[in-house]
């Protein structure tokens, strides 16, 4: 029996709308109803390019078009909170891009109102809907390595990047941390959980923001995670998790892995490879898909991107960029002591 259609709406029409649009297209039980932008035009060019039956000229019309199941919320992640926001508010269910908000004040103002209404959200971290990162996670739970010790992973890009391009751009969230380093930090948070204490530098640019930072989580456990994000150099972008017996290395692209390996203490190392079944490694398929197994079930959250965990996460940026020195236009200060949730 065929699963009943989910239908979306995608808010923006940048280029990851478009490669999460590319995907739903692929898939059976999903039916894009609708886009929306600031520029009508974008929004037209949109629809025709993907066969969307319905374009809008403004955020307000999609949020309240009854006939969306959930809205995609792909704007830059400056606007994220007053997108998403809008959406859960006319009583649409929401998944929005990472990183979920520019803060931790607006991620709990998201999260607040989703659960005052009754209405699924989720943060888009398609790698932890990754069924190779999935299938690291239950090894690692498992006991495959003993008790994790320590976890690194790095996301570098080379650039250069000028001035006005968003990543440099304070006025849109930008720097290295919350657009590149919220995937080495979700990873350590998905291994280790959150923090007990953080510590960072970063080097600046002339606008204020990160051009590349390092950052060093503590864990009452006594296990070290050690994180690092750059715009001005291009790194390995990979990950490894040591425990007190073994470890796993993904060797590349650890948010979107196409293979790791398994050492254990007094044995060979063992690959794992991604099945080709689950399509390319850059597909953004497994979070569209769990977010629909979720509305099937009812569900307002999903369990492998709960919301609780997404608060940490920002909770660990927020820290970061305290100890760096990272604002943002119109931010209220985060606090200088960092503290994980009660």
């Amino acid at each position: 029996m065929a699963e009943q259609s989910v239908r979306w709406g995608i808010l923006a029409t940048g280029g990851i709308a478009a490669a999460f649009a590319a995907d739903l297209v692929d898939l059976p039980d999903a039916e894009l109803v609708a886009v929306a932008s600031r520029n009508e035009e974008s929004a037209r060019a949109f629809a025709e390019r993907f066969g969307i039956p319905r374009a809008y000229g403004d955020w307000e019309s999609l949020a309240k078009d009854g006939d969306i199941d959930v809205v995609y919320v792909a704007t830059p992640h400056s606007a994220h909170r007053v997108a998403a926001g809008l959406c859960l508010e006319a009583g649409r269910n929401v998944l929005c891009e990472k990183p979920f908000t520019l803060n931790l004040r607006e991620a709990e103002e998201l999260v607040g109102s989703a659960r005052e209404r009754g209405r699924f959200l989720m943060e888009a971290m398609w790698m932890y809907c990754n069924p190779l990162i999935r299938r690291l996670k239950a090894l690692v739970d498992d006991g495959a390595i003993g008790e994790v010790r320590t976890v690194q992973a790095d996301f570098g890009l080379a650039g250069p990047f000028p001035p006005a391009h968003r990543l440099r751009d304070p006025a849109l969230g930008g720097g290295a941390l919350l657009d590149l380093g919220v995937y080495p930090v979700s990873f350590a948070h998905l291994l280790l959980g959150a923090p007990s204490d953080v510590t960072a530098r970063a080097t600046l640019s002339a606008e204020g923001v990160d051009l590349q930072t390092g950052a060093l989580l503590s864990f009452g456990d006594g296990a070290l995670a050690s994180v690092h994000c750059s715009i001005v150099g291009g790194t390995s972008v990979s990950a490894s998790v040591t425990g007190s017996r073994g470890r796993i290395d993904i060797p590349d692209g650890f948010f979107h892995p196409d293979r790791f390996v398994l050492h254990r203490d007094g044995r060979a190392p063992e690959e794992f490879a991604a099945d080709p079944a689950d399509g390319p490694r850059s597909s953004l398929r497994h979070e569209a898909k769990e977010v629909m197994r979720a509305l099937r079930a009812g569900e307002t959250e999903s369990p492998l991107v709960p919301l609780d965990g997404t608060l940490a996460v920002m909770r660990t940026l927020d820290a970061i960029r305290e100890r760096i020195g990272v604002r943002y236009p119109g931010e209220l200060d985060t606090g200088a002591s960092y503290a994980p949730a009660p």
